[in-house]
């Protein structure tokens, strides 16, 4: 049966890895990958720093065809060529179905993407890029503001976003706000795929969660995830929590 959602699958050619010692693909997220199946509407990709989850979305985002650096397909600047090569070695199961829309937004290069979008507005003829992130530069606005532009004003529906951490920048509320924007846009035959670190984010209902760790990656649930259990030890008993953790003599 074929699949009316813009991916389905996420698969590793792993025939043509000549060597799994050398990075990305000594990494227990990549080694370990066979088949990943992503939800109609929401998944996510956690782990600790290093794990390997933004490896997977960029080499996702890199094989739909985004700019390794962020933004559409129609972006093509480079500032510094530092993605890997895992995205030769995917193959992405593509439904019947094309999004009309679809944005890669990487939080640590969200600067360039805003610098490029004025530089390419310097020049003649056409439409002001800026005007599909809120008409105001992107540079003029906070680093949360900047995100938030991007999210209300860019995201039109009916699209393919992956996301690498989009909670860098915004505030518990914001996040929230994140939220409910991302289930108006899933509820518009939209596609997620997202990175992160936030418990508010991942607890989206539903949603598929990934796992990577040292055994590699793999399903698991909301509540099992280690964000969601040290958030919430923590937000039960802060003051068990911070004695612990600072060593007080009654922990």
């Amino acid at each position: 049966m074929i699949s009316k959602q813009y991916v389905s699958q996420v698969r590793l050619r792993a025939d043509d890895i000549e060597s799994f010692d050398r990075y990305p693909f000594c990494l227990p997220t990549v080694r370990h990958l066979d088949v990943l199946e992503l939800h109609p509407k929401v998944t996510f990709v956690v782990g600790e720093n290093g794990s390997g989850k933004s490896t997977l979305l960029e080499a996702i985002a890199v094989s739909f065809g985004f700019n390794p650096e962020g933004g559409s397909k129609n972006f093509g600047f480079n500032t510094r060529a530092s993605h890997s090569t895992l995205h030769q070695y995917i193959r992405l199961s593509k439904g019947i179905r094309r999004p009309r829309d679809g944005f890669f937004l990487r939080a640590e290069s969200f600067f360039n993407l805003a610098t490029e979008i004025e530089e390419l507005d310097k020049g003649p003829g056409g439409p002001s890029i800026i005007n599909s992130y809120g008409k105001k530069s992107l540079h003029e606005q906070s680093h949360g503001e900047s995100f938030w532009s991007l999210v209300m004003h860019r995201f039109g529906g009916k699209g393919f976003y992956i996301l690498d951490e989009p909670e860098a920048a915004l505030s518990p509320q914001r996040q929230l706000a994140l939220l409910s924007r991302i289930h108006e846009l899933a509820n518009d035959d939209s596609q997620f795929v997202i990175s992160t670190h936030s418990p508010i984010l991942m607890a989206y209902p539903d949603a598929y969660v990934y796992q990577c760790s040292d055994t590699g990656i793999q399903r698991i649930r909301y509540e099992d995830t280690e964000h969601f259990q040290v958030m919430h030890d923590f937000v039960v008993n802060p003051k068990r929590m911070l004695d612990i953790l600072l060593g007080a003599k009654d922990a």
